[in-house]
């Protein structure tokens, strides 16, 4: 298991005063609505009422994600991005670490976006601010933000993808598609996004059952393991990892990264585009 991706709480609090650290709350509230879908609210205020000491802010919506698309949390155009990182005051000397409160997502959607833009120096805090919290650390109040910075893309990598790739994975079987939504959303006896159901062919993976339902951190490397091997997804296949949205299956396929599989790609708009599309192959049960 790489240690590279994950940063402990005792490894966290012995850099906080490092000038070239960028830490970032990135939570965002999501509520369900009876019917389907979610209201959806900014985690600002409640960092402002509580956070790890220094942390500044990412809202997930307002600064990366592309303000014209008609879904939310769409990856935005590159200049967009880098015009967002670089207000957020992150250089290309800078480390990042990210966390959110509760299941890990809302960091790994981030790291993500940060990795397909080549920056690497970034990492997401093991349990975030719930095993923070729990180990009874120092907390802030009040809004910490880092100066403007000149934000640097690497060499681009192509990990999030559109409908077309995950149509062709469908088609060919030569990639494994894995649904990290909960069972009953998988089986169709939830319907939250259009039909219900799944994308054709694909496994499920709830992201939760990949991290302590207490501390939020990820399972131990023998438990991720195991879960990841029993969905069929350390075979030699590609992995494209899919949710309602593309956040909860950033943490799918941050486990698999963990784990050293690099060929693993993301359906951004997940069921929101594919679900009510009835073009686009459906399976329930």
């Amino acid at each position: 298991m790489s240690p590279a991706w994950l940063v402990s709480t005792d490894e966290l609090a012995q850099n906080l005063a490092n000038p070239r650290l960028r830490l970032f709350d990135s939570h965002v509230f999501l509520t369900s609505k009876p019917g389907g879908g979610y209201e959806v609210q900014s985690g600002q205020d409640s960092w402002r009422e509580s956070h790890i000491p220094g942390a500044s802010f990412i809202d997930v919506q307002a600064d990366l994600s592309d303000p014209d698309h008609r879904l939310r949390y769409m990856m935005p155009p590159d200049d967009f991005f880098v015009a967002a990182m670089s207000r957020l005051g992150v250089g290309p000397a800078d480390q990042v670490v990210l966390y959110n409160r509760g299941a890990t997502w809302w960091a790994t959607r981030v790291f993500f976006m940060l990795r397909a833009h080549g920056f690497d120096a970034v990492r997401v805090l093991d349990g975030g601010f719930d095993k923070w919290q729990q180990e009874g650390r120092p907390l802030q109040s009040g809004a910490t933000w880092y100066p403007p910075a000149t934000f640097r893309s690497g060499p681009r990598r192509a990990i999030f993808v559109g409908k077309e790739a995950v149509l062709q994975a469908v088609r060919s079987g030569e990639q494994v598609l894995v649904n990290a939504l909960a069972p009953e959303v998988f089986s169709g006896k939830v319907s939250s996004y259009g039909r219900p159901g799944r994308i054709a062919g694909s496994c499920n993976l709830p992201a939760r059952d990949l991290l302590d339902p207490v501390t939020q951190a990820f399972l131990p490397p023998e438990q991720l393991r195991a879960k990841l091997g029993a969905a069929g997804l350390l075979g030699g296949k590609p992995v494209i990892s899919y949710c309602g949205g593309g956040i909860s299956a950033t943490t799918d396929a941050f486990a698999l990264l963990l784990l050293g599989r690099e060929d693993v790609t993301i359906y951004d708009a997940s069921m929101n585009e594919w679900g009510p599309d009835p073009a686009l192959p459906m399976e329930t049960g």
